[in-house]
């Protein structure tokens, strides 16, 4: 037994046999020095050989930072703020790839500061931007007041979800309890329940819901005195999400570029994610005082921001690996983007010009 399911054993056992799920994988992502995210794992590459376990748009290519550099650069001016807010910097490459857009345009922020809950990444991301000076800084938590441009790319998925089950007659929350072969799955009645309900439930469906990631938007908007959002994350609005024929939800581990859906082994060795519910994240924001810019498809949201230009202009491997980022069998569909600005700050938002979905949500 190694030490991080010794330690969520323990964790169990506290709790009187029962752990709800989301407890568990904040457990298994992010344990001090035993956790996934917090064990200095190479988590992210573009193949399995240097024993990364997945690849982010950002390190697919620098067109990803260099489009969305526009979007941000316009968000900046017309909130008439000065800096720049990234949560989950990864490998530093977005905030790189951005930084050299701006400083090639002489318009660099004030400031490029990160908020980041792995040491070790911090560490990375801090060798790769050291050539920016004292303009990037690092924080442990937000002020309880600031202002200026947020960004947050893939960080919505790794944040732990309730799991819940429907039998046929009732939900249940699910969670993870000891057994005899090990972890394992155990169900407990809870009033808590999707918030989409289409009334046709097949027995046995799993699904999440998202009160870590609606939680950390409020807290978000209640710091934002003046600025923007924008989020880009795989998932779906409340219908698709919860669409009868999605019985066994989205949860889903990443390890050595395979796909699984048991996180309830090889515990802080494989990425643990769940995609994000758009319609719930939009509502969360609309009540804490945060207007939608819009939300639309990581390929439009690209190609309304200048991609395409830039990939004329790029070689080929960069064209290809660009690609990626559009095609609907990779990125461009499953991806999406959602903004917001402080309300009564509300401005036309380029990367929303065209295909914007908002009315889906």
């Amino acid at each position: 037994m190694g030490e991080l399911e010794a330690r969520i054993r323990a964790r169990i056992e506290q709790a009187g046999g029962w752990l709800p799920f989301d407890a568990f994988m904040a457990e298994a992502l992010y344990a001090p020095g035993l956790g996934y995210y917090s064990s200095g794992r190479p988590t992210f590459g573009l193949g399995p050989q240097g024993g990364s376990d997945f690849v982010t748009a950002p390190e697919l290519s620098p067109l990803f930072g260099q489009a969305l550099a526009r979007q941000l650069l316009q968000a900046l001016e017309l909130t008439r703020t000065e800096d720049l807010w990234e949560f989950g910097a990864g490998s530093g490459a977005l905030a790189e790839a951005v930084l050299d857009t701006l400083a090639a345009q002489g318009r660099l922020p004030r400031s490029y500061r990160i908020v980041d809950l792995s040491g070790t990444l911090r560490e990375r991301q801090q060798q790769r931007l050291a050539r920016f000076g004292d303009r990037v800084q690092w924080l442990d938590a937000l002020p309880a007041h600031f202002e200026g441009v947020v960004l947050g790319n893939e960080v919505l998925d790794a944040m732990p979800v309730k799991l819940l089950h429907f039998d046929g007659q009732r939900w249940h929350e699910r969670g993870v309890a000891v057994g005899p072969a090990g972890l394992q799955w155990a169900d407990r009645p809870s009033e808590r329940r999707p918030p989409y309900d289409h009334g046709h439930w097949v027995p046995g469906t799993v699904t999440e819901i998202h009160t870590q990631a609606k939680a950390w938007l409020r807290t978000l908007a209640a710091g934002l005195a003046r600025g923007a959002i924008f989020l880009i994350d795989y998932g779906f609005g409340d219908a698709e999400y919860y669409h009868p024929q999605r019985i066994g939800g989205t949860l889903m581990c990443h390890h050595r570029h395979q796909a699984d859906a048991n996180p309830l082994v090889m515990l802080g060795e494989k990425d643990i994610t769940a995609h994000v519910n758009f319609t719930s994240l939009a509502l969360a924001g609309q009540d804490v005082g945060l207007t939608v810019l819009g939300y639309t498809t990581q390929a439009r949201f690209l190609l309304n921001c200048g991609i395409g230009e830039l990939l004329q202009q790029a070689d080929l491997r960069t064209r290809a690996n660009a690609q990626k980022l559009l095609t609907e069998h990779e990125m461009g569909e499953l991806f999406k983007v959602i903004g917001f600005v402080v309300e009564g700050q509300e401005f036309d938002a380029i990367g929303f010009a065209e295909g914007d979905r908002s009315h889906r949500l």
